[in-house]
């Protein structure tokens, strides 16, 4: 979804003018940019927090040249989603039963381990 596609769905939302949509939107990121540039950390019940973390200067390497690089410290934004959030994304319902998605290599070992026509004794 790009920002565009954000202000369409606000936009839908009520009997608001493309520019209303864009408004809030641009308000709502520039208060969470705001608030991350001052320190401070926001939460949204249901959805997750914003942050800050402290890297610590280290020295890299330059990938094409091999040589040392000394990289500063600084700060980087940091997002932690809900535990409803993360519920969300990972579960979905089908005829009223729970489909959790697995990594592609954990479905291939569940695979391996239950033969199909000997199935396993409950």
């Amino acid at each position: 979804m790009t920002k565009a596609d954000l202000v369409d769905k606000v936009t839908a939302l009520g009997d608001l003018t493309r520019r209303d949509g864009e408004v809030i939107v641009d308000t709502l990121f520039d208060a969470v940019i705001s608030a991350l540039k001052s320190g401070d950390k926001i939460e949204i019940r249901g959805f997750g927090s914003f942050r800050t973390r402290q890297r610590n200067a280290r020295t890299g390497r330059n990938p094409k040249t091999g040589s040392k690089v000394d990289v500063p410290a600084k700060r980087v934004p940091f997002f932690k989603p809900s535990k409803e959030l993360r519920d969300t994304v990972n579960k979905r319902t089908h005829g009223g039963e729970i489909d959790v998605h697995l990594s592609p290599k954990v479905e291939r070992e569940i695979e391996e381990a239950v033969d199909p026509h000997h199935p396993p004794p409950m």
